[in-house]
């Protein structure tokens, strides 16, 4: 896991990437595929919420997206720090980048198929955009079809069909601005329970 400690003058904020889930370990595109931690995410996020308990900190809001591996991850932290009770607020405007049709693919088998140079493009660019899903694609439905996706503030025909770490940043600030924010501004200590590339975006959103 990453956990970054961010101090705004006099504001903290809590970046925290999820523990490892299964495909982590096989290498896989995993993006908005619904998996839980694996015995080794689980173990990670309960060290991290104990490390988090010695320091001495307290949470008084946690935001994470609505993938249960980002959700899992604020649970354990919470329950490893006897804060079981601080509230947990979920968006998918904070789940992990779409990454259209590589996602369910292996890194290794795609770099044979589309080339080094091309994966490592759609990976680390900032505005390229991998190849859209659809309704071909082997995880469409499982994802589409998942009644979680009827809860967004958007219509479901409009969510993501595919993402650069651009498109994440342009979804993700609006509920950034609107919603995280003024929490923060109020004094809270508040904890992000999110994903690699979610948490990148914000990052270069903070950094400039």
């Amino acid at each position: 896991f990453l956990l970054l400690v961010l101090r705004m003058s006099k504001y903290k904020l809590f970046l925290l990437r999820h523990g490892e889930g299964a495909w982590n370990k096989e290498n896989r595109f995993c993006s908005w595929v619904d998996q839980k931690l694996s015995e080794d995410g689980v173990k990670e996020a309960q060290d991290c919420g104990r490390l988090l308990k010695e320091q001495g900190y307290k949470f008084d809001l946690v935001f994470t997206s609505i993938l249960s591996r980002s959700i899992q991850t604020a649970w354990l932290v919470l329950e490893a720090m006897g804060q079981e009770w601080v509230p947990v607020v979920k968006s998918w405007r904070l789940n992990e980048r779409h990454y259209g049709s590589l996602i369910g693919l292996n890194r290794a088998e795609m770099a044979l198929q589309h080339g080094e140079e091309k994966v490592k493009l759609w990976r680390r660019s900032y505005d390229i955009t991998p190849p859209p899903i659809d309704e071909s694609h082997p995880y469409f439905l499982e994802i589409y079809n998942d009644r979680r996706y009827t809860t967004c503030d958007v219509p479901k025909e409009n969510l993501p069909r595919a993402e650069s770490l651009k498109e994440v940043l342009d979804r993700l600030l609006p509920y950034w601005d609107s919603t995280v924010v003024p929490e923060i501004r109020k004094g809270r200590t508040v904890l992000i329970s999110a994903h690699g590339n979610s948490c990148r975006a914000l990052l270069k959103h903070l950094e400039g």
